[in-house]
């Protein structure tokens, strides 16, 4: 195991069986996002991204919560010594938060997964939306929150949920802000798997051990591929497939696989 120094212990960070498990580390205060959590989560992405020995990246939360959204406690600090800004001023900044967190969590070169130990709201919502896979324990909900406090959503919320249950179902939960429990979650496609509460992190992590030990790079690939495909053509994603292919079918990865296949076992595609 190698523990990666985030900057603070409001983020945890190991490297375990090729697994980078990042844990928010607010349990008093349900993880919620802040003036010192958010900078490290967004630091902890670049450092994680090209490191050879991850595989895939999860994130979790510590405690009985995956992530309460923003804290509002720590929004900003105090304004009264801080020079009034335009709202111009403030949509940009706002845009460059959302697209250094949310919008490089999506565009994460290795598989992503968000591990729900419990609630997901808000902008917490919003990053395990991002992941490319969530999981949860059987007593986890997910809530997209805005509403409740006057607020139309950020950190991507309404570009994830509609691409993944449709856009009339997307803006129900965002109407009504329903509490859609890990069963509901899961039955409407936004969870993978639901696990045991009891065995939850276990679980949970050995999920993400499996996609850590399979083809990193043609895993790499297919994640372009199918997050390519959203926004353009059939013609470009079928040249892309065939780049992609051609790419992947003279790699060492490929060339263990046949040699595995042939010897009728499973592929060491990483050496220990």
């Amino acid at each position: 195991m190698d523990v990666v120094d985030t900057g603070t212990t409001e983020l945890l960070c190991e490297i375990r069986d090729r697994v980078a498990l990042v844990t928010l580390n607010k349990p008093d205060k349900k993880n919620a996002l802040g003036d010192v959590l958010s900078p490290a989560l967004r630091q902890i992405l670049l450092t994680l991204e090209n490191r050879a020995d991850v595989g895939c990246l999860m994130i979790t939360g510590a405690g009985d919560a995956f992530c309460a959204g923003g804290d509002v406690s720590e929004m900003g600090g105090s304004t009264s010594a801080k020079p009034q800004r335009t709202a111009q001023e403030r949509v940009k900044e706002l845009t460059e938060r959302q697209l250094t967190l949310t919008g490089r969590l999506y565009h994460f070169a290795k598989p992503t997964i968000a591990a729900l130990p419990g609630a997901a709201a808000g902008a917490g919502l919003s990053i395990a939306l991002a992941c490319d896979l969530r999981v949860a324990a059987d007593n986890a909900f997910l809530l997209t929150a805005f509403r409740n406090v006057g607020l139309s959503g950020d950190y991507g919320a309404t570009w994830f949920l509609p691409r993944l249950v449709g856009l009339a179902r997307a803006k129900s939960l965002f109407y009504h802000s329903r509490r859609l429990t890990a069963p509901e979650a899961h039955s409407m496609g936004l969870l993978d798997e639901v696990f045991a509460a009891a065995s939850f992190r276990l679980d949970a992590f050995a999920y993400a051990r499996e996609i850590a030990n399979g083809p990193t790079e043609a895993l790499t690939r297919m994640k372009t591929n199918l997050q390519s495909g959203l926004g353009q053509t059939l013609e470009a994603s079928l040249a892309l497939e065939a780049k992609h292919m051609i790419e992947s079918g003279s790699s060492d990865e490929a060339t263990e696989a046949v040699r595995a296949f042939m010897k009728k076992r499973k592929p060491p595609f990483h050496k220990p």
